[in-house]
């Protein structure tokens, strides 16, 4: 079968990087789309609303997540993605027959809902189909499927521009739905082997294992470690092209595609460095993920500051470049760090644990920059986010540990020696 070939657990990435891609680019449209939008929904010429759009998407994604992760670990991978990319590409494609604020605010919330099913349950299969020494190049390169995403959705405002808004939701909802078909037919799961015993044919409850999980102090350490640099990173998501646009005088059609493909082809870079790195420095050295994510992080430190203050195409595309390479050395090695802490039966309900925090840190910073802007203040803020991250990666050198580079189940290694 397909699925058993060697390069299959490549394809599989191959296949989800396009879905990653769809994620990105059918949430962040909206971002840059605003100007379009406004002339016919004329409440979105309050940033303050449109951040209420915004954050409306997170918050229920956030409240999503972790049953998302627990739906993962228990039920067919393949079917939840699939099902996932279909909702909510038939939500973008009824987003362009929105009329009014809370039409738009209704389809954002249930957009919230079905990609929310997308991320626990493929990280966990590539976890699954990738060991050690593939783990965080294979996640990195379905990250920059995100990141692509990010970029197209940038030039949103230019399509939109061309043709209309309407017709922007129309056309990239008909392409997830299409693609959906193609997943239908070559995505495959795959599970670790389950070792031998008395109720090893029986389906676990789906809380079971979630308060062993929730008792495990580096999980919760991860679970800071992931939050906070999700202040910035949802703020870059939804406020960078604003802050372009703000800072360089330009309108959003010029400002969202600059803003979003220097994040993009930076994190590119920094997910495949960070992976490839991580993958080897592992081999040597089991704090080598931990090592390498760090890194990646404290390229964002300053990032932040020049991105806070600068006021010239050059400062802010350079900071936005390091930020976005020091983040994809980040994003390439969560799931891995999770890897070496939580075992494979529990690894998409602590992604989805995790998600959430992120999430809810983003939904958060999203509305509160929505005030910022309104106030003039946007650049300011996006400054003093550089403190939260300095003791975010205090915090994971001084605390975490591992003391495996793949942790398994005790019984599954005695069955498997």
């Amino acid at each position: 079968m397909m699925k058993n070939a060697r390069y299959y657990p490549w394809l599989v990435v191959a296949l989800l990087w396009l879905v990653a891609l769809l994620n990105y680019l059918d949430r962040q449209m909206l971002s840059t789309m605003r100007p379009a939008i406004q002339i016919d929904i004329h409440e979105l010429e309050s940033a303050t609303n449109f951040g209420r759009l915004m954050a409306v998407f997170l918050w229920i994604y956030g409240l999503m997540s972790p049953l998302s992760g627990l739906a993962a670990d228990r039920f067919n991978r393949k079917w939840l993605i699939t099902g996932s990319l279909f909702v909510w590409s038939a939500v973008t494609l009824l987003m362009g027959y929105a009329g009014d604020f809370w039409q738009l605010y209704a389809l954002r919330a249930v957009m919230g809902v079905s990609e929310a099913l997308y991320i626990p349950a493929a990280l966990s299969m590539i976890a699954d189909y990738h060991t050690g020494k593939t783990r965080s190049l294979a996640v990195g390169i379905h990250m920059t499927g995100l990141y692509m995403g990010q970029a197209l959705g940038g030039f949103g405002a230019t399509i939109a521009a061309v043709a209309s808004w309407q017709a922007t939701f129309h056309w990239f909802g008909l392409i997830g739905i299409a693609y959906a078909v193609v997943l239908m037919a070559f995505l495959h799961e795959k599970r670790p082997e389950m070792p031998a015993g008395p109720v090893s044919g029986q389906r676990k409850p789906l809380f079971g294992g979630l308060k062993g999980l929730l008792g495990l102090l580096p999980f919760w350490v991860i679970f800071l470690y992931f939050s906070i640099p999700s202040i910035p990173g949802w703020a870059i998501k939804n406020w960078l092209p604003t802050l372009f646009s703000g800072s360089l005088g330009v309108p959003m059609s010029e400002a969202g595609p600059l803003a979003t493909i220097t994040i993009a082809a930076s994190s590119l870079i920094g997910v495949v460095a960070g992976g490839m790195l991580s993958d080897r420095w592992v081999q040597h050295n089991l704090r080598g993920r931990v090592y390498t994510s760090a890194i990646g992080l404290s390229l964002t430190i300053p990032a932040l500051l020049f991105l806070g203050l600068g006021n010239s195409v050059f400062f802010l595309v350079a900071a936005a470049f390091f930020f976005g390479a020091g983040f994809g050395m980040f994003d390439a090695n969560n799931m891995p760090i999770l890897c070496q802490f939580v075992s494979p039966r529990n690894r998409a309900t602590a992604y989805g644990i995790m998600n959430m925090g992120g999430v809810f840190s983003g939904a958060l910073i999203t509305g509160w920059l929505g005030r910022s802007t309104d106030a003039g203040n946007l650049g300011r803020d996006f400054a003093l986010m550089s403190v939260v991250i300095l003791a975010a990666v205090v915090m994971l050198l001084v605390t975490l540990k591992p003391g495996s580079r793949d942790f398994q189940d005790e019984t599954a290694d005695a069955s498997n020696p």
